[in-house]
């Protein structure tokens, strides 16, 4: 991996040259070529016969086209239930919430970009910490998405769900994009693809964005990001190589206490919702990948190959309590790390005549990562201090078998099984007691059937086992690096177990709707925190659920998407403190309304909801509920022009994108600080223009 440093270097250097040079390409490429014919199929494929569970569907790119979207990560957001915020600066990875889950920066939902993983195991900042900043929303084809722990195909950080988001290998046309907002946004991306040999297809992409947001410290965001794409092949075998390199550095205006906003001001100065405590919080990260795939389907038999290598790194400063244990309490974590890793299946189909079929599928996955990592006492982004610094190698292989049989053509089974080895050998630089080596084993068996369709409607049984990881630190570790006290180890693997009864129906005309009632439960919530330089043992928990989703296009010109999720998320056991589970959101809906193919002009409404959530876990504080509204109107000026206004948070709602309740202590307060809500708000009004040009 050491090959990739001087790539990401040059790349850093020269990424205003790269940028300028694929606008130039894109426009000599492809130019003489049509605009290939589209089949609008709406922001969903959720229609009957194409999925394993209720709850698992596929998000089209007509979604991503239509609808004003405020961070690139929000493309999961048309996940029903699922809701992306931020609670820093916007190169950080978002805050996600799935089935009444706080995922924090990835935990429990594991995501993939053309088959490279994006989750982190034992990230400075979090574990399964997942930084879709990388992302670039133009050139997704699809995202298939699941949800529970269902899928033998899934392994580590999925108990809550997957997301796997496929880019497009060839574009029908080069384009140029430009996007110009208000508070200093502007951003550009410029792709085209084109045949450089026979059967051979190369992809470029270059993302370049400018942003300072709302805040009093501007955020100074300058994110650049490539992607070249070498594919071919043929319908029965075909491949693909990436390469990939994202650099972004930012300031960030971390959550304020609520006691610090109704107050009006600070030392004397006005104070409002977007002034930083700590103007120095901020990071530096960038993440290099090279990748490939290669598939084949032959007769009864189908295979598949995808490999990864991943440099990354990220020097993240943050303050969140202020002056409670130090003069500043900023503290700064570091992640530096290789990763290796391979996934492989294949799949025998026999026909066991009389409408019976059966698929079996044997699959491996391995992964090596090679991590250096540290937290610090810093101020002013100077290290004054040494909390922990640790190297870290863990290696994480998984096998799996199923078994699918259409037992007749209105009724199927799929049973499976699992098995998970985590490998991790931790050497700590502070506290020779941290060090050590350990690993874990589960078996996860899994099992569906599903009946139907009849009258275009299926119906679906789900039952399964699952798991996430925790961070090797706290496998090994055996004192406090803050206190020096004792503290327990925990185990490697953690199981989950879930269920669900669902129903997909298409039985009123252009009208696809899903219903699922689930269960899902963990022998422990083991979260490592970072900001403290440990792991802690949660306590058991359990969650119900129930989720609605809809989909109509009654014409070609409307189409309505209404997606409701309520959810009953409590800890399993009795405790005085009480059984809420903090920051997990009870019900979250998202409605999108879109006119389409009326000529020239086009547009959508987007409503998001995210219902209120308990801060402490006897639900004495609670989250205000949260309420957005996002409009986008586009006109198509030429065959080849088109040009869109975004405007996010149209009605100008003073939004928290998150809230916590902690204690932390201002200058001038008492020693012992104050516990209160810590917000951080939402992006006000904002209005985007955007111009795409084709070639």
């Amino acid at each position: 991996m050491d090959a990739l440093l001087p790539l990401l270097i040059m790349y850093r250097r020269y990424s205003p040259w790269l940028f300028g040079t694929a606008l130039c390409w894109c426009a000599a490429s492809t130019y003489a070529h049509d605009l290939a014919s589209i089949v609008v199929t709406g922001h969903y494929s959720n229609a009957v016969s194409s999925s394993d569970a209720a709850s698992q569907g596929v998000i089209g790119a007509e979604l991503l086209r239509n609808r004003a979207l405020l961070r690139p990560a929000e493309v999961l957001e048309f996940i029903p239930g699922m809701v992306v915020t931020q609670h820093s600066g916007d190169g950080k990875a978002n805050q996600y919430f799935l089935r009444g889950m706080n995922l924090d920066h990835g935990t429990d939902f594991a995501t993939t970009i053309n088959g490279v993983p994006i989750n982190m195991p034992s990230h400075g900042h979090g574990h399964g910490y997942s930084d879709l900043n990388v992302l670039i929303p133009e050139l997704v084809s699809h995202v298939a998405y699941r949800k529970g722990p269902y899928f033998a195909s899934e392994g580590d950080f999925s108990s809550a769900g997957s997301a796997d988001i496929l880019y497009r290998t060839k574009l029908d046309l080069a384009f140029v994009s430009v996007t110009l907002g208000q508070r200093g946004y502007v951003r550009g991306v410029a792709a085209g693809s084109r045949e450089v040999s026979e059967g051979v297809t190369l992809l470029t992409a270059v993302e370049r964005l400018n942003n300072n947001g709302p805040w009093t410290t501007p955020e100074g965001l300058r994110k650049i990001n490539t992607l070249f794409t070498l594919s071919g092949g043929t319908p029965k075998e075909s491949w693909s190589t990436s390469f990939s390199a994202y650099a972004a550095r930012w300031y960030s205006t971390d959550q304020v206490p609520q006691r610090l906003i109704d107050a009006g001001t600070y030392q004397g100065q006005p104070f409002g919702r977007f002034d930083a405590l700590d103007p120095s919080d901020g990071a530096t990260t960038s993440r290099t990948s090279l990748s490939g795939r290669w598939q084949r389907s032959e007769n009864n038999l189908s295979s598949a190959l995808q490999w990864y290598a991943i440099k990354y790194d990220l020097d993240l400063y943050s303050n969140f309590t202020y002056a409670l244990e130090r003069p500043s309490d900023q503290f700064a974590q570091k992640d530096h790390r290789t990763v290796l890793g391979a996934k492989a299946f294949r799949t025998w189909r026999s026909d066991l005549g009389s409408d019976r079929l059966m698929l079996n599928t044997l699959g491996v996955q391995v992964r090596q990562d090679q991590i250096r990592v540290g937290l610090y006492d810093t101020a002013q982004r100077q290290i004054q201090g040494t909390v922990r610094d640790d190297q870290v190698r863990q290696m994480m292989m998984g096998v799996y078998g199923q078994n699918e049989l259409n037992w007749h053509r209105w009724f199927r089974t799929i049973a499976a099984i699992r098995a998970d080895q985590l490998s991790a050998k931790v050497n700590s630089q502070t506290l020779a007691e941290n060090s050590g080596q350990v690993s874990a084993f589960k078996l996860s068996p899994k099992f569906s059937a599903i009946l139907g369709p009849w009258n275009k409607t299926e119906l679906f049984f789900n039952a399964g086992k699952g798991f996430h990881s925790n961070d090797a630190r706290g496998m090994t570790a055996r004192v406090d690096p803050k206190t020096g006290l004792p503290i327990d180890r925990v185990p490697g693997l953690v199981s989950s177990s879930g269920q669900e009864v669902g129903i997909k129906t298409e039985i009123v005309p252009q009208l696809q709707s899903a219903l699922a009632f689930w269960r899902l439960d963990f022998d422990s919530e083991l979260v490592y925190v970072g900001d403290a330089g440990n792991t802690e043992a949660g306590r058991p928990s359990k969650r119900i659920g129930i989720e609605w989703s809809n989909h109509w296009a009654p014409d070609d010109h409307f189409l309505m998407d209404v997606n409701l999720a309520w959810t009953k998320p409590r800890y399993a056991d009795n405790d005085p403190a009480g059984n809420y589970i903090v920051n997990a959101t009870q019900r979250v809906a998202n409605l999108t309304f879109a006119l389409r193919n009326t000529g020239l002009w086009s547009g959508s409404i987007g409503i998001r909801y995210i219902g209120s959530a308990p801060l402490i876990e006897d639900n004495s504080v609670r989250s205000t509920v949260s309420l957005t509204s996002n409009l986008r109107v586009s006109r198509r000026v030429s065959k080849d022009i088109t040009v869109a206004m975004d405007v996010l948070n149209l009605t100008d709602r003073k939004n928290n994108d998150i809230s916590y309740y902690y204690r932390s202590r201002l200058r001038g307060e008492p020693l012992s600080g104050s516990e209160d809500v810590h917000i951080h708000p939402a992006a006000p009004r904002t209005v985007r223009v955007n111009a795409r040009v084709l070639f």
